[in-house]
């Protein structure tokens, strides 16, 4: 069954299925296939390695906030900075000499880590004197944001306070039950020193440090720099955090930790960044499959034009045979089988051609005499009745007429000679509309002739259209069905007015006349007519144009008529402004 549908493909569709199954679609499908692998190995690399930077990122984060946590448990514990700041110092070099037992307390945090900035401890003892590491608890900090924070946190544990540009620990060294002052320490982290660790990070996605209420309080976008939408005083929410259209979310959260407990490292890695330089290859892919395309395509091309076009070449002289033209085909001793079928084909045709030669030659020169001879009979008689004898014996009434002082008869018979001119000479299938006018008007004076005062016309039309073209005599016959059977009834002056204009890239034609007009009923028999296949009826000259105008234009042209008994008649024609002709004219 293959088979048989195979051998009613030309040899060209056959070259091209070959090329098809054979040669695009393998190359297309290797090519999607191998990059559609590599995508997706690629991006599971890069997002386990997304995952082991976000652990890593992690554990450093809670090192640095377990040393500050550490120093603050450190300075809990100390008894002498507890009495130091619970007692009530009699004076100025007291306070200097109690400060002095605890200094070696201070400089082993400033020097044994690097992570911290600052450790502040705020007093509202009224003895303490400011110093840098011990200063009084002021109103002003009592109404800070982290000092809110702590008011009603248990001081067992240090508290983790977190904002856009910062990150402390605070921890509550007083407890009210028990002492009459109160205490507050508070470790800044050193911000270059986590800018650093953000920067040695091998994460190349947004890194946000969010709270046990899902809020993010401090960030690292992929360009080095915070997010502008966390801000003092201002959080982002899980939902409100900028996530592109394919990302990559990693989300850590710290568990079993006594300060660090529910916070979260979380990240947002652009799929579309990490697969870069997948893209990047991607035009390598295409070079490369291009290459793979291109080279068998141009020899299949080249091996099929080579059959294709002597194939043609032979398909070509059989059928000029037809014609009786023996011309022998090209052969350049070729050895394949379309020269074996072009060396045969030549000997039949010099066989086939002597053969006619031999035979038929003397009897079809006797038939072809005997024809010439029947065509000047008939050239004879076409003579009789030439063109051009009818419109020099008009021309001869209407100068007869015109010396007797019949100037009216004379114009009508010139005014039939113009329109009998024209429906023989036109061989065109479109004239202008200014030529069309110029029968029109031939028409009209005719039939004013005729009817003599009876019959008045006018017409105006948009000069810019006088030269579009239409399909010929597509308005001459509406003119000759009003002035027919519209006016030739009527008592009185018949009126007949034509208007030609242009409107929403549309040609206007309106025949409006005071003939005694048509009912609904006429109106519906004359559309079924019109649009119906058969012909019938004197309406003839406007079913053919209606016909004509469905070849030239399909549905873009419209034909209305309104009409009632005795109120005359109204005939609406739209054309297309921008006209399509038919391929070929008649």
């Amino acid at each position: 069954m293959l088979n048989y549908r195979l051998h009613h493909l030309k040899l060209r569709n056959k070259l091209v299925f070959i090329y098809i199954v054979c040669v695009f679609i393998p190359i297309i499908l290797t090519n999607v296939m191998f990059y559609h692998v590599t995508t997706i190995n690629i991006k599971n690399q890069k997002t386990t390695d997304a995952e082991q930077a976000i652990n890593l990122l992690k554990a450093e984060f809670g090192a640095v906030i377990e040393d500050a946590a550490g120093i603050s448990y450190l300075y809990s514990i100390n008894k002498q900075l507890n009495n130091h700041l619970n007692t009530l110092h009699v004076s100025h070099d007291h306070y200097v000499e109690s400060l002095n037992a605890i200094s070696n307390l201070f400089n082993r945090a400033d020097k044994e880590y690097k992570s911290i900035s600052s450790v502040v401890i705020m007093s509202d003892n009224p003895s303490i004197l400011a110093s840098s590491h011990i200063i009084r608890l002021e109103n002003e900090m009592r109404n800070t944001d982290w000092y809110h924070q702590i008011e009603n946190f248990n001081n067992t544990y240090p508290y983790l306070y977190v904002t856009s540009d910062s990150i402390s620990v605070i921890q509550k060294l007083s407890d009210p039950r028990f002492e009459t002052y109160e205490h507050v320490m508070k470790i800044d982290l050193n911000m270059k020193y986590i800018n650093q660790i953000l920067d040695l990070s091998s994460f190349e996605g947004d890194f946000y440090f969010m709270d046990p209420s899902f809020q993010a309080r401090y960030s690292r976008l992929s360009s080095g720099q915070p997010s502008d939408l966390i801000q003092t005083g201002r959080t982002l929410s899980l939902k409100e955090i900028p996530v592109p259209n394919k990302a990559i979310i990693i989300s850590k959260q710290y568990h079993n930790n006594r300060y660090l407990g529910d916070w979260t490292i979380y990240g947002v890695l652009d799929e579309e960044k990490i697969l870069y330089d997948v893209r990047q290859s991607g035009q390598f892919i295409l070079w490369f499959a291009g290459i793979n395309f291109l080279v068998p395509t141009i020899v299949i091309v080249i091996v099929s034009r080579s059959i294709h076009t002597r194939i043609q070449k032979i398909l070509k002289h059989m059928k000029s045979v037809k014609g009786k033209n023996f011309e022998r085909i090209p052969y350049h001793r070729e050895r394949d089988e379309v020269g074996e079928l072009a060396v045969e084909f030549n000997r039949m045709s010099e066989r086939i051609e002597n053969l006619i030669n031999d035979v038929y030659v003397t009897e079809i020169q006797k038939k072809e005499l005997e024809l010439s001879q029947r065509q000047a009979q008939l050239h004879a008689l076409h003579s009789q009745i030439n063109p051009h004898f009818l419109f020099n014996a008009l021309e001869t009434i209407r100068m007869r007429s015109q010396m007797k002082g019949e100037l009216q008869t004379a114009k009508t018979i010139q005014n039939m000679a113009k329109i009998f001119r024209k429906s023989i000479l036109w061989k065109r299938s479109f004239v202008t509309i200014r030529e069309e006018l110029e029968l029109i008007e031939s028409f009209l004076e005719i039939q004013k002739y005729r009817f003599d005062t009876k019959l008045e016309f006018h017409i105006e039309v948009d000069q810019s259209l006088l030269d579009i073209e239409i399909p010929k005599m597509t308005f001459l016959p509406f003119v000759e069905n009003a002035s027919i059977h519209g006016i030739e009834s009527v008592p009185g002056i018949g009126y007949i007015t034509i208007q030609i204009a242009q409107e929403q890239g549309q040609i206007v034609f309106l025949i409006a006349d005071n003939g005694v007009g048509m009912d609904q009923e006429k109106i519906s028999e004359l559309h079924h007519y019109l649009h119906d296949e058969a012909i019938m009826g004197d309406s003839i000259g406007m079913k053919n144009v209606i016909t004509r105008l469905k070849i030239c234009y399909g549905e873009s042209f419209s034909f209305t008529i309104d009409s009632s008994p005795g109120g005359g008649s109204r005939i609406m024609l739209r054309l297309p402004l921008d006209k399509k002709k038919i391929n070929s004219e008649q």
